[in-house]
């Protein structure tokens, strides 16, 4: 599962209290000390999605990849240097896209300029996230402020925190109930796939060579085996090619990738046992019928994931820049 990318019954959603921490972030928390932050923000959204629209995506995915991991505090964001191995370059972490990076290193330089060290990066990614959402079509949902930027990024602390493609679906459900994550807000974040794409090598093995009786996963719709075989024949001299995980509607956040799964058109192994299995299909097949009802649980659990572990106080800081520590740390 792609985020691998790379995620609810709406009534227990959110129904536990707040944590402490999360209790410390408010709507206003910018309101005096940068008035203009939401403003910046969803201009530099807009401009940069307009100009690359596999925008979207990609931030959204480097969301969860940096959620997953020790919170949301940007640590993501980190670049590694002589005496640390960032998180960034965790093999997993490689087929981020650039975009995603590009935005938030754009939107921090604008917010530096208006509000010099007041706007964390881990609330500028949770807020552009949001935006570009709304920008492609899907649901809007409140973000609170008031994260600061983690201390730590370690490539070494990232495995066994992010779902791989090729992970048993068993595994993927225990990984996300350890966050506090029901299966159905795992099916729900999973419908972010229906603006992503992912690298022809993440799914090669169910399309070519497959078994000895099949060249490919027979899970497959046939013609969509065939046009992925053709689109991917030169993955191996080319590994940024990519397909979309929603082939239908690739540029709309819509519903139309859970009717995608009950087609056999699922990229990855992971997201086509979501269409078969008891434990998940029921909330496949409810998104795949009704859309509103994907909104407003994936409205709610991009809630509850953009307040995961975050870092409050003394715990975090504001980085002047969100690529480096605002200290250098050699040990």
């Amino acid at each position: 599962m792609a985020f691998h990318l790379i995620l609810l019954l709406s009534l227990p959603l959110l129904a536990s209290f707040p944590s402490t921490t999360e209790s410390k972030l408010t709507p206003n928390y910018y309101q005096k000390t940068c008035p203009k932050f939401q403003e910046i923000i969803r201009q530099i959204v807009q401009d940069k999605q307009l100009a690359a629209p596999t925008t979207a995506a990609a931030t959204l995915r480097l969301l969860f990849h940096d959620c997953l991991v020790e919170g949301c505090d940007a640590s993501i964001l980190v670049a590694t240097n002589a005496f640390n191995k960032a998180e960034r370059d965790a093999d997993i972490n490689l087929s981020l896209s650039g975009d995603g990076f590009d935005l938030i290193t754009r939107a921090k330089t604008a917010l530096e300029l208006e509000c010099p060290g007041i706007v964390s990066c881990a609330d500028i990614l949770a807020t552009a996230a949001r935006d570009l959402i709304t920008i492609e079509g899907g649901p809007y949902y409140p973000v609170r402020f008031g994260r600061k930027d983690g201390l730590v990024s370690r490539a070494d602390q990232v495995e066994g925190n992010l779902p791989r493609p090729n992970m048993p679906l068993s595994q993927i459900i225990a990984l996300f109930a350890s966050m506090k994550f029901s299966v159905q807000e795992l099916v729900a974040l999973v419908g972010a796939h229906t603006i992503g794409f992912a690298h022809c090598a993440q799914f090669s093995n169910r399309i070519f060579n497959f078994s000895k009786k099949s060249e490919f996963d027979p899970a497959y719709n046939p013609k969509f085996a065939a046009g992925l075989r053709k689109l991917c024949e030169n993955y191996t001299r080319d590994p940024s090619m990519s397909a979309f995980n929603d082939v239908m509607t690739p540029n709309k956040f819509d519903n139309m990738y859970y009717k995608n799964l009950q087609r056999g058109m699922a990229l990855l192994a992971s997201d086509q046992a979501l269409a078969t299995d008891k434990r998940t299909k029921p909330h496949v097949d409810l998104y795949a019928a009704n859309q509103t009802k994907f909104f407003q649980d994936f409205a709610h659990v991009m809630e509850k994931l953009s307040v995961q572990k975050v870092k409050t106080g003394r715990k975090g800081e504001v980085r002047r820049r969100c690529d480096a520590f605002n200290s250098l740390k050699t040990t």
